[in-house]
């Protein structure tokens, strides 16, 4: 079994691939406060019936780097491979700073390669919402980076005295007629018109259109309200992209 690692400036995603199945799934919290003998408990307990033999990361967080490196090579008794835009992945980098791109962006880069012949963007809906932009050779080579929807509605709750911190969910309208319902309306489908616009402006710099992939964990709700249609929605996406970087580092 393949174990696949992403670690977000919110959760750890713990994906297992069993061959090409999508055996199981984990989540842990991105607490920076965690020691290193924190994780290895958990991982510990998470993964004690699991045959791995395998394990590749893309980390965001570079403060938890050390210490899940450390504990994932001590609980599965291996040597987990952590990602980075400098290394041989597969993956076509177009950029003068190819070690500032996030793994878990060149590994979403990876999961598209089926999609050479046109370019590619690929918006993923985390923390921050980003697009990850390819060309027709299946390259990375630009992106976008916007606040995220969670982020947005945390920033409305601590930056105002009255507005309160709501969940992520369905907008009913455009138009609403109470505090939360109009949070949800900016955010949620404010998040959308912005995906909408931005796709835009890229394919007019591209000068065609591009192929369009949605990832994260919100990725299905901020899609329904999109006038673009994806032609892919992948909640998994990155995970996939890390599978193939590691059959492509082996």
């Amino acid at each position: 079994m393949l174990l696949t690692v992403d670690i977000g400036n919110t959760n750890i995603t713990l994906g297992i691939f069993n061959g090409d199945m999508y055996y199981k799934e984990f989540r842990l919290p991105s607490d920076r406060n965690l020691s290193q003998e924190d994780y290895i408990s958990l991982l510990r307990e998470l993964l004690k019936d699991l045959d791995i033999d395998g394990c590749v990361v893309a980390s965001v967080v570079e403060e938890l780097d050390a210490k899940m490196k450390y504990a994932l090579d001590e609980v599965l008794s291996l040597n987990s491979i952590f990602i980075s835009g400098t290394m041989d992945l597969g993956v076509g980098v177009i950029s003068d700073t190819p070690e500032e791109i996030g793994a878990d962006r060149l590994a979403n880069a990876a999961a598209v390669a089926d999609f050479k012949g046109a370019p590619v963007i690929i918006v993923d809906f985390g923390t921050a919402t980003t697009f990850d932009i390819l060309n027709e050779k299946g390259e990375f080579f630009g992106g976008i980076i916007a606040p995220g929807v969670k982020t947005q509605l945390k920033s409305l709750e601590q930056a105002t005295s009255k507005l309160p911190l709501i969940e992520a969910k369905e907008s009913p309208a455009a138009i609403a007629y109470n505090t939360e319902d109009a949070i949800l309306s900016g955010v949620v489908r404010g998040s959308a018109c912005m995906v909408d616009g931005l796709i835009i402006q890229c394919e007019k710099e591209l000068g065609q259109k591009a192929k369009l992939v949605a990832t994260g964990g919100l990725s299905g709700l901020i899609c329904r309200y999109v006038t673009r249609k994806f032609d892919r929605i992948d909640p998994i996406l990155t995970l996939k992209g890390l599978k193939t970087i590691y059959s492509n580092l082996k």
